[in-house]
């Protein structure tokens, strides 16, 4: 990993996360989250403080050392017992059926293998959990879209493995979810990259492949109280 992706691709992903337009969408998310919490893409950690009493603790993951020790600064900053964890989303080290809720917020684009990273939501989730994600995506405008897999090649080069023109309904549905409520829409800003999918999944029981345990020996930092895990 070059000094560009390792250093500066962090701080511009923390600084875009500042957006405050982005709030709203992260308050509903992250409000909707219940029980123990595996956070996919934690990045700077602008959820953490937003995690209220319904949630007991959250597992909070990022394959980003440089992210996470920005986020590990926000962990004082909420009551919920946190764990930071550093691992991909595409290779989950835990057991199956864990966590209650999985939290995706503006991660999916930027996964390299997001079917992957789904289909390991989808196994490690209790039955009865749910995925609550918000992601920018494709555009259902033909015109944009069609900017949007054009520029897609580029601009992941710049922005840590953004993808602008991936179907995020698509893709949830693909590794097995059925989704819930969801919502789609423009937030103002530039229509490329402002395509929003928020909604919540249920995994298709019926469809999951047996088990298969992992390791759950991981690089962690801890808030230093009890995980649920």
């Amino acid at each position: 990993m070059g000094f560009y992706a390792r250093r500066i691709v962090p701080r511009l992903i923390d600084l875009a996360m500042r957006n405050e337009r982005l709030r709203s969408y992260r308050q509903q998310a992250v409000g909707a989250a219940r029980g123990c919490v595996l956070e996919i893409g934690v990045g700077s950690g602008r959820n953490l403080p937003l995690y209220g009493p319904g949630v007991t603790s959250v597992c909070a993951l990022d394959p980003s050392a440089e992210l996470l020790g920005l986020a590990r600064q926000r962990i004082a900053e909420t009551s919920t017992p946190v764990w930071l964890v550093q691992a991909s989303g595409e290779d989950l080290p835990f057991l199956g059926a864990s966590p209650d809720t999985v939290v995706t917020t503006w991660t999916l684009c930027s996964i390299p293998h997001p079917l992957s990273a789904l289909s390991e939501m989808r196994r490690v989730l209790r039955p009865g959990g749910k995925l609550v994600f918000v992601e920018h995506g494709l555009s259902p405008e033909p015109r944009i879209a069609r900017w949007q897999r054009l520029l897609t090649p580029l601009w992941r080069r710049v922005s840590g493995g953004c993808h602008l023109d991936r179907d995020m309904n698509a893709l949830v549905r693909a590794a097995g979810f059925h989704l819930g409520a969801i919502e789609t829409g423009y937030m103002s800003g530039p229509k490329l990259m402002t395509f929003m999918y928020q909604g919540r999944a249920n995994a298709r029981w019926g469809t999951l492949a047996p088990i298969i345990p992992k390791i759950a020996s991981v690089a962690e930092y801890s808030s230093g109280r009890q995980n649920c895990w």
